[in-house]
């Protein structure tokens, strides 16, 4: 398989995506990730790769994978293009399998039988369906006696949700998650600046020599990697290239080292941040925190070197409190003391790992969710904008690893970032998440349409109309008389009677 893509055992869900040449699988793969990662172009073959990205179908994380075109003829490179994709099939819990609704071509034949063996993980994606009079033709592609057939428009979005809703049908995520646990691999990243003993404890850790060590600052280019069980859960570490600042970065091979150690970061579960305990953290450590932390991954600080301090009364707990002082923003994160080198401090390092490990796959439950919401919110209320109060209606928990939650609200413009804070800290401290980053997300929840239309203003009052039910427009209700002024009218007609008797009279 290429060396581009490997799928661990861990992973989630695996869907790929199949087909011939220029069907619309790359751009079907960005839109279902809501990105641009695969490049989409009219030419034949621009994919040669198998793509793997992290997606979430219905809030649970799947690992959607573009392939290259499969052609039944070609070149050596197409036909390493279309062995590599056909190879996702075996390893897949659900297939795309993607046609072109204006053509069926020959490679489309001859993937219709391949495909076969797979029908009960497969769904058909009939694609380019973005005119109403090309709808018809979907139902022709029931005749190639597949169970599940969609009609889509990857360019324009339509049949999505259609497709989305066959993808969840097909997936049994429960017994994905259960798999997920009994082979639990726990992957952690060494990352820091040169020469503060990175290599020194992945291969501590590892048990045998995996990086070179040396005090020559950025001997370690290549991310280097190894695994070793601890207390029956396997670790896999990734040993990277010390990172300095882009300033002081010159060659091209450090640059490129120093950007794949940064992309590990994605590939990792829990971060080790190592700080030479002498030096204290430096500002390039917080700028590597802030990219983890961005990430959602976990991350631990460890203080190496401890073997080397002057033994101080309370200078490791005077270390400890000066990064807090210094660095905030990781107030969360778990502080170790190490010493790789005299192998100090390992086993309660890799332990904080573990539990960080979980906390990372923790997933509340939405009715727990909401219930502290409520409760939060009745002991500290959201504050009143200029348009009043701000509120917080419901919330779910959209992912794990990274740990994100969307909260629906009535007004997302100008909702106070102190509130998110809040929710944050109780997030973290109630429902077990206190030591790893939490993500909150807000979605303004819509207003009726009837509602929309009224506009800001107060709705018009009903007023019954002569048969005695309301509706209709509102009209003005005639003003009510007075009576005082009544009583004037009265006595004005009075007076006038009595001055005209007075005139008959004379």
């Amino acid at each position: 398989m290429n060396d581009s893509m490997t799928l661990r055992s861990d992973d989630p869900a695996v869907v790929s995506i199949i087909g011939r040449p220029n069907v619309g699988k790359s751009t079907l793969f960005n839109r279902l990730i809501g990105k641009r990662r695969a490049i989409t172009d009219p030419t034949p073959g621009v994919t040669r790769d198998l793509l793997p990205e992290r997606w979430y179908l219905a809030g649970n994380p799947v690992t959607l994978v573009d392939s290259g075109g499969v052609k039944m003829e070609g070149r050596t490179l197409d036909e390493m293009v279309s062995a590599n994709s056909l190879s996702l099939l075996d390893r897949s819990d659900a297939i795309i399998f993607m046609m072109d609704c204006t053509e069926v071509t020959a490679e489309d034949q001859h993937l219709i039988e391949a495909l076969r063996p797979y029908g009960d993980r497969l769904v058909l994606a009939v694609n380019k369906v973005d005119d109403p009079k090309r709808e018809d033709l979907v139902w022709e592609f029931y005749g190639y006696g597949y169970e599940r057939v969609v009609g889509i428009s990857a360019a324009h979005g339509l049949g999505i949700d259609d497709l989305e809703e066959v993808l969840l049908g097909m997936l049994d995520f429960e017994e994905i998650e259960q798999a997920e646990e009994e082979e639990a691999t726990v992957r952690l990243a060494i990352m820091g600046k040169p020469n503060t003993g990175k290599s020194t404890l992945a291969n501590l850790l590892v048990g045998k020599q995996i990086s070179l060590v040396s005090e020559i600052a950025g001997t370690t280019r290549d991310v280097v990697s190894g695994s070793f069980v601890h207390k029956g859960t396997t670790f896999s570490v990734l040993d990277t290239a010390g990172i300095r600042r882009r300033t002081r970065v010159d060659e091209n091979v450090e640059y490129y080292s120093v950007n794949r150690a940064i992309r590990t970061i994605e590939e990792a579960d829990v971060v080790f941040l190592v700080v030479d305990s002498a030096e204290g953290l430096a500002d390039q450590d917080k700028k590597i925190a802030q990219l983890i932390v961005r990430r959602g991954k976990g991350v631990v600080i460890v203080l190496n070197k401890i073997d080397l301090l002057s033994g101080v009364p309370n200078e490791l707990e005077a270390i400890k409190d000066r990064i807090r002082f210094l660095f905030p923003v990781l107030s969360f994160a778990p502080v170790m003391m190490i010493s790789a080198l005299e192998e100090k401090g390992i086993e309660p390092l890799l332990d904080t790992a573990w539990s960080l490990y979980r906390q990372l796959h923790r997933r509340v439950e939405t009715s727990r969710l909401n219930e502290a919401l409520g409760r939060w919110g009745q002991e500290y209320p959201p504050p009143r904008g200029k348009e009043g109060h701000f509120k917080v209606y419901y919330g779910t928990q959209v992912s794990t690893n990274p740990v994100n939650f969307l909260l629906f609200v009535n007004r997302t413009k100008g909702f106070p970032s102190s509130y998110l804070t809040y929710l944050t800290n109780r997030i973290r401290s109630e429902l077990g998440f206190p030591r790893i980053p939490v993500e909150i997300d807000l979605k303004e929840r819509k207003r009726s349409p009837s509602l929309n239309l009224r506009g800001p203003g107060p709705a018009p009052e009903r007023v019954a109309s002569a048969s005695g039910r309301t509706g209709g427009k509102a009209v003005a209700r005639r003003k009510g008389v007075k009576p005082g002024n009544k009583a004037a009218v009265e006595k004005a007609r009075k007076r006038a009677i009595r001055q005209q008797r007075r005139k008959g009279g004379k």
